[in-house]
């Protein structure tokens, strides 16, 4: 890709958080974005300010957890937007309880919305990427996903199922020239600690900002054509949590 070329990028859960802040910082280092969230009006606010950076972005009201839906309309957006350059999966949510305690929806919920729905973005995805030779696929997974948390089971197991997401699909897109990071952060002060299914009470004045985890995303997404990232683990200085 030439350097005049511009570059799109996908991004779910842009209307807030990490994905917010990656839209920023993509659209600064020049990069179009379509932005994807099922909070419309919020997600229109970030498009608003993303746009006067004089990249062009878009919104994209789509529900993730609607997973037969999913695949068709990230194929929908692509049609509408361009072929997408780089995919940041950034929607999902938080759950806190004892294993034991978690009712079968809840679990279900857990693992539609952090895996399965991302699963449904790549395929979405795919075969563009594959046709023209090239695509990043950037995966944010989180440190649950790689050590277990008391209270926390659904959500390490939805996170530990998209790390080895990332892995697989890593070894067989390779030969198609894609590449597929994961992001693996420790606690980021984002709306995740404010939802009703988290109740945990940490220390936020400790924790990453969506800013710093954004910065690496576009570092992953920048780099040359023949590297890549396979895993990036960013924690607070302070610890994971």
């Amino acid at each position: 890709m030439s350097v005049e070329q511009k570059r799109r990028a996908l991004i779910t859960g842009a209307s807030s958080g990490i994905g917010k802040a990656t839209a920023l910082a993509f659209a600064k280092a020049g990069i179009d974005v379509a932005l994807v969230s099922r909070s419309v009006d919020k997600l229109r606010a970030v498009c608003e300010a993303v746009s006067h950076t004089g990249v062009e972005a878009k919104a994209y009201e789509v529900d993730l957890a609607c997973l037969t839906q999913v695949q068709e309309k990230i194929q929908a957006i692509t049609l509408d937007f361009g072929d997408i350059d780089i995919l940041v999966n950034n929607a999902g949510m938080g759950y806190t309880a004892a294993l034991s305690e978690t009712p079968l929806a809840d679990w279900q919920r857990v693992i539609d919305l952090n895996l399965t729905s991302v699963f449904q973005c790549i395929l979405g995805i795919l075969p563009r990427m594959r046709e023209r030779g090239t695509g990043t696929i950037i995966n944010i997974t989180s440190i649950a996903g790689k050590q277990a948390f008391p209270d926390w089971g659904a959500y390490s197991v939805s996170k530990a199922g998209l790390m080895a997401l990332s892995q697989t699909f890593a070894q067989e897109e390779r030969a198609h020239g894609i590449r597929i990071t994961a992001i693996c952060p420790g606690a980021v002060n984002t709306e995740l600690w404010d939802t009703e299914t988290v109740h945990a009470n940490f220390d936020r004045s400790k924790m990453l900002t969506p800013e710093i985890i954004a910065q690496s995303i576009l570092h992953a997404a920048l780099l040359p054509q023949q590297a890549v990232i396979d895993e990036l683990t960013i924690t607070p200085r302070a610890g994971a949590l």
